[in-house]
């Protein structure tokens, strides 16, 4: 039969054992969190001044210019998985004047940079359709580069009722 000092001793034991396990929960937990939440904090940033440094490295130290290039996107996305989208650019499509590229930005989903679609005089036009995800309300933009080194810029509001990403 245990004495009373022996059971004491196996119940100080394993509340100590327990201790520890809580602590280890506890700090195991509270480093998730902190991962989680710093990842969240990144990519919140990155989404902030993503689209504009993806912008920048597209157009580089040109100013683009507004004209020639048509977005037609939904003012109001009931769903922001699939968002249908079509772009078209006013070209010659000739050796000397033609559209090189397409590229559709969103400013809040994490990856800025949704689509470049590439286009040669043998396109016979610059026009493209497809579907995007949205993460939320934000600008769509769309940007051509032009044979001649220039760019032509346009920005669409969409507003998204149920996100669809992010």
């Amino acid at each position: 039969m245990a004495t009373v000092t022996e059971t004491r001793r196996k119940s100080d034991t394993a509340r100590k054992a327990f201790d520890r396990r809580e602590l280890l929960i506890g700090v195991s937990v509270a480093t998730a969190a902190g991962a989680l939440l710093g990842t969240n904090i990144k990519s919140m940033a990155a989404t902030d001044n993503g689209w504009k440094a993806q912008l920048q490295k597209i157009l580089g130290n040109a100013t683009p210019a507004e004209g020639k290039i048509t977005l037609e996107i939904p003012e109001i996305a009931e769903n922001g998985n699939t968002v249908p989208f079509a772009v078209s650019v006013d070209s010659p499509m000739t050796d000397d004047n033609h559209v090189k590229a397409v590229h559709v930005l969103s400013t809040q989903n994490p990856q800025a940079l949704v689509a470049t679609f590439h286009f040669t005089p043998e396109s016979g036009k610059a026009a493209v359709s497809s579907r995007m995800r949205l993460a939320e309300t934000q600008d769509v933009v769309s940007v051509a580069e032009l044979s001649d080194g220039t760019f032509t810029m346009v920005k669409r509001l969409v507003k998204v009722t149920i996100g669809g990403c992010g």
